[in-house]
This record gives structure tokens, sequence and C-alpha cells, in this order.
């Protein structure tokens, strides 16, 4: 029985016992709809976007960082419009048939994700914003909202679909699989007393610092790789071979460089780092890495590292060593079951393995690693 309580559905991630995927009606919408979601929400078991895209014929649901998001050009139409509650967005419900968006573009997170959803991404700040004026309080009682009048991002998409194309069959199917899925819910006696019961410090897990929860903009995650380890000779000191890292909030400064090796670097270090000879033409001497990643810093900045050895390269190269948390070392106090590589990490925590934007090296994509482990837990903390 306790195995069967485990066992999830991976449509909706909800227990077996509570999938709800049959009930969801396939609806032949006409006006598109393109859901942003916060990484942070892919595999929370109560978000409803993933819902929404099964239901809708006409819907694409795009979950990343939001600097990839803002980095990347959107599928957005030119008749787009966004759902968003903008003091001077006009109502849904009040517009003319003519000035009805063909596409909807709708952020799906929490309200503080959502708004760095809206700060990050540019392009909808060119969309015009419409809002919604529900009539009654949202049903999604199993996530805490923060104002009665909030709605989960299905009972937002149905309300506008409703208000775009109120012709259009299973808009109140869906919401009403949706209501009898909360229904549910709250009658799983486990999950109700898990949720319900609100305990002192719930926002912030015990293992998890408070320097996770300062401004965004002062942290700096960082991934660097070392001159590989001479055999039987452990007493020679290790220096950077690379140093990636990149600054979080609206800011996404990034900070990339390769340094120049006393000794060429074998083949096989090559391809371990995915490097060639050539990527080191333009490579940083010790002592201008050590100028510009100063330049980089500034007064308060926490640095985030995978594990101590990235931060002990600071120390042998003798750069800038700002206050710093150790990732393997916040995970390390968890229970976990097996290694805790970045990989692991990753998956334990339902996240995908990213790929870098820029650079094909193994360093960046290990920090894009690093940097949405650190986003998952700030998102998790908060």
């Amino acid at each position: 029985m306790e195995n069967a309580t485990r066992e999830r559905c991976y449509q909706c991630f909800r227990p077996i016992s509570l999938c709800f995927c049959g009930d969801i009606p396939r609806i032949d919408n006409r006006t598109s709809v393109l859901i942003l979601q916060h990484i942070g929400e892919h595999s929370h078991p109560f978000n409803t976007a993933r819902i929404v895209q099964k239901a809708l014929c006409n819907c694409q649901l795009i979950t990343d960082h939001n600097q990839r998001l803002g980095a990347h050009r959107l599928p957005l139409q030119a008749d787009a419009g966004l759902l968003y509650p903008a003091s001077d967005a006009p109502l849904l419900t009040e517009l003319p048939a003519s000035q009805r968006p063909r596409q909807l573009a709708i952020i799906d997170g929490t309200w503080h994700q959502a708004k760095t959803i809206f700060r990050d991404v540019n392009q909808l700040h060119r969309l015009p914003c419409y809002r919604l004026s529900p009539s009654s309080p949202g049903q999604y009682r199993i996530r805490r909202e923060p104002n009665d009048t909030s709605l989960s991002t299905l009972e937002a998409t149905v309300a506008a679909l409703q208000a775009l194309e109120p012709d259009t069959l299973g808009l109140d199917q869906l919401l009403s699989a949706f209501n009898r899925m909360v229904e549910d819910q709250l009658e799983y006696p486990v999950t109700q007393a898990a949720w319900r019961q609100k305990k002192p410090h719930a926002s912030r897990p015990r293992d998890m610092p408070h320097g996770l929860l300062q401004n965004p903009e002062s942290l700096v995650v960082a991934y660097g790789e070392a001159t590989p380890s001479e055999t039987g000779n452990r007493a020679v000191e290790r220096l950077p071979v690379s140093w990636f890292a990149r600054r979080l909030g609206g800011a996404a400064e990034h900070f990339s460089c390769l340094l120049k090796q006393p000794r060429p670097l074998s083949k096989v270090s090559l391809d371990h780092f995915r490097l060639s000879a050539a990527d080191f033409d333009k490579a940083l001497s010790l002592d201008e890495f050590c100028r510009q990643w100063k330049c980089f810093l500034r007064r308060n900045d926490t640095l985030i590292v995978y594990h101590n050895r990235t931060y002990q390269l600071l120390k042998t190269s003798r750069a800038a060593q700002p206050r710093c948390l150790v990732l393997k070392s916040i995970f390390g106090k968890r229970k976990a079951v097996g290694s805790r590589s970045l990989e692991d990490l990753l998956s334990s925590n339902g996240l995908i393995v990213p790929q870098p934007l820029d650079s094909d090296c193994r360093a960046a994509q290990r920090l894009e690693m690093a940097v949405a482990l650190v986003e998952h837990c700030i998102s998790f903390a908060s």
C-alpha cells in the first residue's frame, strides 16, 4: 500500500490513486495559448499548466530559466496579448470582437515568479496586457494564493477563453475536472495534513541557508575546471583551466574565460573539457584573470559553487575570494540515496539538464546546471 501511494502518473504528476487524466477533455480552442512556465513550477505536483496543455489543442508550454526565456525569440504572433494584471490593462470581457487577441500569452508560476518572468523577458513588454475580474474566489485551495481573487493558471486560462470564444465546447468540463481534482486532494488524508498545517519557518527548509534568500543580484554562481592532476604527485597545486560565472537576478551578467597553461593540455584533457588547442589562443594570463574577476565582483556578493574544489581554485590562483556557499554541502545534509553529482541532484529535483547558450565546453554546461539548481532552491525556499 505504501508503494502504491508513491507511484505517480507522469502526465498529471499526481499519485496513481488521484490521477484524473481520464477526466480532462480535449478542447478545440481557436485562440492560440502560449504558456511561459517558471522552471520552479516544472515538477510541482499541484501545477495546472500541464493540465491546460493536455486539454487545449492549440497550446504551447515553454519551461525554462528566466534569462533563457529572455534570450530566445519566443513564438509570439503579431496579434498576441499578455494576460497580466497591469493596473491599466483592459478587461478581456469588455473587448469588442475586433480587438480580441488571436494569441494569448500566460505566465505560469507563483506571483513572485510571474513578476520575475515579466521583468526578465523583454518581448513581453511589447505586448498589450489584458486582465480578468473574477466574480468569485479561485477554487485552488490546495495551494496558497496571494489573495482571494487570485486564480490558478487553469482557472485563468478557462476564464480568458470563455471571454474570447464563449461558444467553444469543453471549457466548463475542464473546470469541472479541475474542481474534482481539488476536492479529491482535500480528501486525501496524508496530503491534507501536510499542506493545511502552517508550521513555523515553513517557507525556508532547515538546510536552506539564508544566503540564498538575499537579493539575487548579489548571488554569483561559478564553475571552474582545474588542470589535470599528475599521477603520483598530489602536491602540485591545480590551477584553473577555465572559469565561468553568472550573476543571478535581472542583471544576468556573465564572466567566462580560459587561462593560459604552463604546458599544452593533452588531447585526452582537451576532449574531457570539450575544448580545442585553438580555444586557448585568447586565453588570459593568471594576473589578468585575477584582475578581471575582481572587477566583475561587487562588494556584497556571495559566490555559489557546486563543490569546495571550485572555490579552492580561487585560492591557488590568488584571485578574489568572496564569501561562498557550497551546493554539495547544502544537499549533503539531506538523506538522499546514491551519489550527489550535479546530474543526480538535477534529476532528483525533477530538473532537466540545460544547454549553454554561447559555448559547448564542459564548464559552460556545468555552470548552467549549477544555476538551474540554485534557481530551483530559491524558488522552493521563497
